[in-house]
């Protein structure tokens, strides 16, 4: 089959259904598992719990990752933890992710928790001061060593059950960007994929991401490169992939409020088309489907403190909102919280 640079079949070429095709072309593995398309999710705490995760399959969604969850809090039995790692099949594949510093810990939770998931990510990333003072998250880059011992720990426990990925940053700073390395070094000790976020740990979620960095690692690895970082557009996501030549992306920040962010980037990414953004209507009626949800998942107390940021998220741009998010702060009730959300 031929295809041009656009995309298009040119004339005299082997016929074949266009949306067939272009499912193969856009469809990749990790390991045993099918990623569907080329959007993804990042994990972000407090924001893509399972009520949320949902809502973003629903939307296209091709991969996402629960929030991150300590080895150490399953190891020793943290009730806290059981929330945080729910699951649904209904957003199948979805990845664990799990944090720690300990290979054999982190080994054996992987291996005790992994069948409701169909991969175990780690988190080598995250530059939270709490978990990078104990050596955990972005820290783990400054220590290949170890960081490898964790990945062969874990991929000879698991023993091809569920494949391991990692998701990691460009650096600790801008004297140690040690992506490449980094990644070569993941690849071999036996991760099937890797999620680059385009930053070190020093700059948090600040200042653009380093693209050029990251097709570097997507150019010095056989795996599945997903990049992260600094996706805010379609044109964003659009670029990022041909700046970088990764196999996906996974959006972060940008879905904050805004779900259907997902199925817009698939639209542009697969078709080059723009979907018309959704209604003042359409918002609302999202907005009290994930009130219902959250306050069925997690009981209406905690639903509704949490939904706070999310539901203010969700007015971002509209009419009044800023009125409207310092009466959301004072909301304790579903009903209070419904009435408010009707107002708009």
């Amino acid at each position: 089959m031929i295809i041009n640079r656009r995309g298009e079949r040119p004339s005299g070429a082997t016929k074949c259904p266009w949306g067939a095709l272009r499912a193969r072309i856009s469809m990749f593995k990790i390991g045993n598992v099918e990623i569907k398309n080329r959007v993804c999710v990042a994990p972000m705490a407090g924001i893509t719990d399972l009520p949320y995760r949902i809502i973003l399959k629903e939307m296209g969604a091709a991969l996402m990752t629960t929030e991150l969850v300590s080895s150490k809090g399953i190891f020793y039995k943290n009730p806290g933890n059981s929330t945080i790692m729910a699951t649904d099949k209904k957003e199948a594949p979805i990845a664990l992710q799990l944090f720690g510093s300990d290979p054999i810990i982190m080994a054996k939770v992987a291996n005790d928790v992994k069948d409701p998931y169909d991969m175990i990510d780690i988190n080598m990333g995250c530059p939270v001061l709490k978990v990078v003072r104990n050596g955990e998250g972005a820290a783990l880059m400054k220590d290949v060593s170890l960081a490898s011992r964790i990945v062969e720990t874990m991929a000879r426990v698991l023993d091809g059950s569920k494949p391991v990925t990692v998701k990691m940053r460009i650096g600790y700073d801008n004297n140690h960007i040690n992506a490449v390395e980094f990644a070569k070094a993941m690849e071999e000790a036996g991760v099937s994929a890797i999620t680059v976020h385009g930053r070190t740990k020093a700059e948090l979620y600040s200042g653009d991401a380093h693209r050029d960095v990251i097709r570097k690692v997507k150019e010095a690895v056989k795996i599945p490169v997903i990049a992260n970082g600094n996706i805010w557009t379609i044109y964003d996501a659009k670029k990022t992939l041909d700046e970088t030549g990764a196999d996906a992306i996974a959006l972060g920040r940008g879905i904050k409020g805004n779900p259907w962010f997902v199925k817009e980037c698939i639209e542009y990414i697969e078709n080059g088309k723009m979907i018309e953004r959704p209604t003042k209507e359409e918002i609302k009626s999202m907005m009290r489907r994930h009130v219902d949800s959250a306050i069925s998942f997690k009981g209406e107390y905690t639903a509704i403190t949490e939904l706070r940021h999310h539901i203010a998220w969700y007015t971002h741009g509209m009419e009044n909102s800023t009125k409207f998010r310092l009466k959301l702060n004072a909301v304790t009730k579903k009903e209070e919280l419904i009435e408010l959300i009707e107002q708009l």
